[in-house]
């Protein structure tokens, strides 16, 4: 199966977890691409896509819904799966990504989120205020087994999944 990985990762956490997703599914004889969202195009070549994004004071970043508004007709022709990375505080990712689903039409197969990274030093002066503001935690809480099984998960299914013609 040909796969997309398009990931939103404003300091490189989220894409570094779409990169063990994609790694995850190659190990398993997938071809998978690794996009960033504002460079995934011709998404209509793929069979399956999984997209990944941080999440911002509680929600998604605006690439992901400009992402899906791009290409709202082959997304609603295959699978799609969807993960959140890095919710700190009130976080609403569930709710974004069934807003997505909705707003768009998309037949989403599963939403995850992951704990993400959060390194200050990265960090510009409004984040780090935010950050000191909800008292959230330095460190990398990323759990790679959950990441990798879950991808596996993905790659078993994308073997036994029909794909409805465009």
């Amino acid at each position: 199966m040909n796969i997309l990985v398009a990931t939103s990762s404003r300091h490189g956490s989220t894409r570094e977890i779409g990169s063990a997703i994609a790694d995850t599914l190659r190990e398993a004889g997938h071809t998978v691409d690794e996009l960033k969202m504002e460079e995934a195009r011709g998404v209509e070549q793929y069979n399956s896509i999984i997209v990944g994004c941080a999440v911002y004071m509680g929600g998604w970043l605006p690439e992901v819904r400009a992402f899906v508004e791009r290409n709202r007709r082959p997304l609603d022709s295959m699978p799609v799966w969807l993960f959140s990375s890095g919710p700190i505080g009130p976080s609403t990712p569930a709710l974004d990504a069934r807003r997505l689903e909705e707003s768009a039409g998309l037949s989403v197969r599963d939403h995850r989120v992951f704990p993400g990274k959060l390194d200050r030093r990265q960090l510009g002066f409004g984040e780090r205020l935010a950050v000191r503001l909800v008292k959230a935690p330095e460190g990398d809480f990323r759990d790679w087994e959950d990441i990798r099984q879950w991808a596996r998960k993905i790659g078993a299914h994308i073997g036994s999944v029909s794909v409805r013609p465009g």
